[in-house]
């Protein structure tokens, strides 16, 4: 039986184009860290509104997180159902309403703060 095994034949790099590819790619980074970091902020004249602009992006990300955990608990317990299986199936619902409860936590907190 001969040996099938696969080998890859990779061409000899020679030690320029190696140091010219290192090169360019620290360029490349460099270049894209400088246009990343040098974005204008423009301040708003009322600081409540930055505040609040803040605060709605930040309830923004957890409510989007919330959404992925509500996602899978829904996921957990549909499989649970498939597969009998009563500790899946806690975890699911464990998981679902943990979900809930972070998706909608601006609406909570406003109802408890008044």
């Amino acid at each position: 039986m001969k040996n099938t095994k696969k080998t890859a034949n990779k061409l000899p790099v020679p030690g320029k184009v190696r140091k010219g590819f290192r090169f360019y790619c620290a360029a490349v980074l460099s270049v894209a860290l400088v246009f990343g970091c040098s974005v204008t902020a423009f301040a708003a004249n009322d600081p409540i509104a930055v505040v609040n602009n803040l605060s709605d992006f930040i309830f923004g990300l957890i409510r989007a997180v919330g959404l992925i955990l509500l996602g899978w608990g829904i996921v957990q317990v549909g499989l649970s159902f498939q597969s009998h299986d009563p500790s899946q199936r806690s975890n699911g619902f464990l998981t679902l309403a943990g979900g809930i409860v972070i998706t909608f936590a601006k609406e909570i907190l406003n109802l408890i703060t008044g």
